[in-house]
């Protein structure tokens, strides 16, 4: 995963926004940017069900009965209430996973002892929080049911990671692309392969309407 910087983090220092239209059977195409990890901001420090509930606008429902894992900078966590994220923090979200590895990962799984130190241990209580970023990971079944509603909000990337995405797309993502704007400046879908229609540096906002 390609780093934000510091300076580039927050959505008014943005060096430019895309906009695209995709034929929704290219959605395949953005889960090795769902799975690497994306960035989108967030108030922090917060705890792990105010950023799921309260601004990724998930049910109590859906975080209780289908994100089961749930990892922190690469450490599993049990508790929603008391696991803090903060600034540049990255959050693994996944449905269950087989097998006894998956049965050890899960939240509250009867096996969480045997993590030992991969373990998340974080907690207190958030402060008021500030605007930052996160960092965000979907899994397994995750990436149909939430990658549409994250990409159609906006995601931030580096322009570096954004143009190699770009240019290692095939013919048949460019066929499913039925509008693409820079800026709100209407641009062909192909020029964004070329990587010159936009900044080389900096941060990127991408947003996706799926049709």
């Amino acid at each position: 995963m390609k780093e934000i910087g510091a300076n580039s983090e927050k959505h008014n220092n943005l060096k430019a926004q895309i906009a695209l239209t995709m034929e929704r059977e290219n959605l395949i195409d953005f889960f090795p940017i769902m799975q690497e990890g994306f960035h989108v901001p967030a108030q922090v420090p917060c705890t792990v069900r105010d950023i799921l509930s309260d601004q990724f606008g998930l049910s109590n429902e859906y975080i209780s009965e289908r994100i089961t894992t749930i990892f922190i900078d690469g450490k599993a966590i049990d508790s929603l209430d008391d696991s803090l994220i903060r600034n540049n923090s990255t959050i693994a979200l996944s449905a269950a996973m087989p097998g006894v590895v998956g049965a050890t990962m899960r939240r509250g799984s009867y096996y969480a002892a045997l993590r030992g130190a991969i373990t998340f241990t974080d907690r207190g209580k958030a402060d008021a929080g500030r605007e930052g970023m996160v960092c965000v990971k979907l899994f397994n079944m995750l990436l149909t049911e939430l990658g549409p509603e994250f990409l159609n909000k906006g995601i931030v990337m580096t322009a570096a990671h954004l143009s190699d995405f770009f240019l290692q797309r095939p013919d048949s993502f460019w066929q499913g692309c039925r509008e693409a704007l820079i800026n709100g400046e209407h641009v062909t879908p192909t020029s964004l392969k070329q990587g010159n229609t936009f900044p080389a540096n900096g941060a990127i906002r991408l947003s996706i309407a799926f049709i």
